[in-house]
């Protein structure tokens, strides 16, 4: 006889709420938590937790054998689900629509994270309007290698800055590595304009902190902390306050006050110290929808940067070209030459130099982040004298991401490497890209 399942029925709030098998193991490194364990976590942290995501529609991330599994995402709101989760339907920029799930209490907090969603991803807007979103979200996202310290003043820059523009913002830890600075705002402005408003943002951070931080799209142009401009795009979501991140230590996307910001390490913000902070000091973020603000002062900055010669920058890669956007192609892959200088070439000798391509090559592909970087060491043993020449930001780490899976690229850009000692592009190890066989198939079909 197939084993029985195991199930804990929860009451919350007069509502049950049904977690199937809660001793499965969900963090088993640092610390281990089964999934009921999870749960409630996210119970005992409620009042912060359900006011980052009530009333926005979520995409769900789950990770449904643990921390240590690759998630998958789902847009769709599962069809079996309780009369009382209320859904929306949003539209994407492929044209698709979908059903999703808006969390408005701690009972539907309950049931998502018993779909493995250990981490909460709402979208930036309410579902009274779906076309106007009342935040605008600063990422600040450091390249491998930065100290924690300069992402700390980053953020003292955007406080700056936003106060300049008549703007409160919300510091919190990312969960991770980086920091999350969001500011309520009035539902005015569009995606594309909010987005616009936070790519000048990024602009105007990077000239005042240049040696700190960048608002460079393509990983092999950044340094330091990139301002990710793009987390305001339509479809873009990023984990909300209280989530826990997959990590071995289970730390926590923590609201923070700006005071706090100086001294603050995120390691000390887990599942395991999260819910008596709370209680202690408060949810920092509570007064937030208090302070919607004007994107103006930030639009006309965007203004000044449009007539000084700056354009748009690049969107993210599933949206389709935009008006004003530059070629849409990273710096290591563009042409060394245009066609008006081909056809030049018979009968006049070229005065510039082509433009080189960067020398980039991949060293690892897989799903699990950590196999991946254990191939990058791999390759820095193996090539030692390669590898002394690399500054920090020669290598990039990057999030992979498929309709429903993620995987971690690694790549090593040999610009500082002497060009006699640059190894050639060898067999990635490990090699494991899960959308590899999907892309095959779409060419042979073409």
């Amino acid at each position: 006889m197939a084993k029985k399942e195991s199930v804990a029925v929860l009451s919350i709030d007069g509502r049950e709420v049904r977690i199937s098998n809660p001793d499965k193991p969900y963090f088993s490194r640092d610390v281990k938590l089964s999934k009921l364990d999870v749960v409630k976590y996210y119970l005992s942290v409620a009042s912060g937790a359900v006011a980052g995501v009530r009333d926005r529609p979520s995409m769900l991330k789950r990770f449904v054998n643990g921390a240590e599994r690759e998630p998958f995402y789902q847009k769709r709101a599962p069809e079996n689900r309780p009369e009382w989760l209320r859904t929306v339907t949003l539209s994407f920029p492929s044209g698709r629509t979908a059903e999703e799930v808006v969390v408005d209490d701690a009972a539907g907090l309950a049931w998502i994270v018993n779909l493995g969603c250990i981490e909460l991803h709402p979208h930036a807007v309410r579902t009274n309007d779906l076309d106007h979103p009342d935040e605008l979200r600063i990422d600040l996202d450091p390249i491998p290698g930065v100290e924690w310290a300069d992402v700390r003043r980053v953020a003292m820059e955007v406080k700056t800055l936003l106060e300049e523009v008549g703007l409160r913002g919300w510091p919190k830890t990312s969960g991770s590595r980086g920091m999350h600075v969001n500011a309520r705002i009035q539902q005015r402005w569009t995606f594309t304009e909010v987005r616009r408003a936070a790519l000048a943002l990024s602009r105007e951070i990077e000239r005042r902190a240049p040696t700190l931080a960048t608002s460079k799209w393509w990983k092999e142009e950044r340094h330091g902390v990139f301002l990710d401009y793009n987390q305001n795009a339509k479809d873009r979501t990023t984990c909300s306050a209280y989530s826990i991140r997959p990590l071995p230590d289970a730390r926590v996307s923590a609201p923070l006050r700006w005071e706090e910001i100086p001294d603050c390490e995120p390691g000390d913000f887990t599942v395991l110290t999260m819910p008596a902070r709370l209680k202690e000091i408060g949810d920092p973020n509570a007064r937030m929808d208090d302070a919607a603000g004007s994107l103006e002062q930030l639009l006309e900055l965007a203004d000044r940067d449009e007539a000084a010669g700056l354009g748009d920058a690049p969107w993210p890669p599933h949206f389709r070209k935009m008006e004003g956007e530059p070629a849409r192609v990273a710096p290591s892959r563009a042409k060394s030459a245009t066609k008006t200088a081909t056809k030049k070439a018979a009968t006049k000798k070229p005065t510039g130099k082509p433009r080189s391509k960067m020398p980039l090559i991949v060293v690892a592909n897989s799903p699990d982040k950590a196999a991946a970087l254990a191939g990058l060491e791999r390759w820095k043993a193996t090539h030692p004298d390669v590898a002394s020449h690399l500054a920090v930001d020669d290598v990039l780490v990057d999030s992979m991401r498929g309709r429903s899976s993620t995987w971690t690229r690694i790549r090593v850009n040999l610009r500082n490497v002497p060009e006699k000692i640059r190894p050639s592009q060898e067999t990635p190890d490990p090699d494991d890209d899960p959308t590899r066989a999907w892309r095959e198939e779409r060419e042979k079909r073409r």
